[in-house]
């Protein structure tokens, strides 16, 4: 049975190349992620929480407070494509646009305080009535492998990290 590999497979190039080919016909692409991290390595990117004001300190009646008539509400307007990487932590209630959802959904979970495991996957992106206008495109090739020669340890080590992604590795309790 084959197996998907999540890490390396080209996400961070496909963000680029789908903004790079709206920027050249003069569109605006939003690039956001969930961590600093993962901004830094977008487009013009952004933290979720800086582009869209969304709080720190999240309640059951925390909201984002963009105005439509602010400059950040218009850039919203205007905007032909977001693109939202390590989407899968957070509950949506988007514009009308075009996202584009990313992330491994395996291994990035919202984060609910005291939370169980159900009270963690209804709030997921899965979860959310988003998710019936959602088509899923799935990445499979590990494009760091890819047309290269590679040795025993580096599949080795490929195959470590997919089996820790699906839950294959360590006790129950790690």
């Amino acid at each position: 049975m084959a197996r998907q590999i999540y890490g390396g497979i080209g996400k961070t190039f496909l963000w680029k190349t789908l903004s790079a080919a709206l920027y050249s016909k003069g569109e605006i692409v939003l690039n956001v992620a969930s961590s600093g991290i993962a901004a830094l390595l977008l487009s013009g990117g952004w933290t979720d929480h800086s582009r869209f004001h969304i709080p720190l300190h999240l309640t059951d009646e925390s909201f984002c407070t963009i105005s439509p008539s602010s400059k950040l509400g218009e850039l919203i307007r205007s905007t032909k494509l977001l693109i939202w990487d390590e989407a899968p932590m957070y509950g949506y209630s988007l514009w009308d646009k075009t996202v584009v959802f990313g992330g491994d959904f395996r291994q990035i979970l919202p984060i609910i305080q005291k939370g169980k495991r159900e009270d963690i996957v209804d709030a997921s992106l899965n979860s959310s009535y988003l998710w019936d206008y959602v088509t899923v495109l799935k990445l499979t090739v590990n494009m760091r492998l890819c047309g290269i020669e590679t040795d025993a340890d580096t599949r080795s080590f490929v195959q470590w990290i997919l089996d820790i992604g699906i839950g294959d590795v360590g006790e129950y309790e790690d």
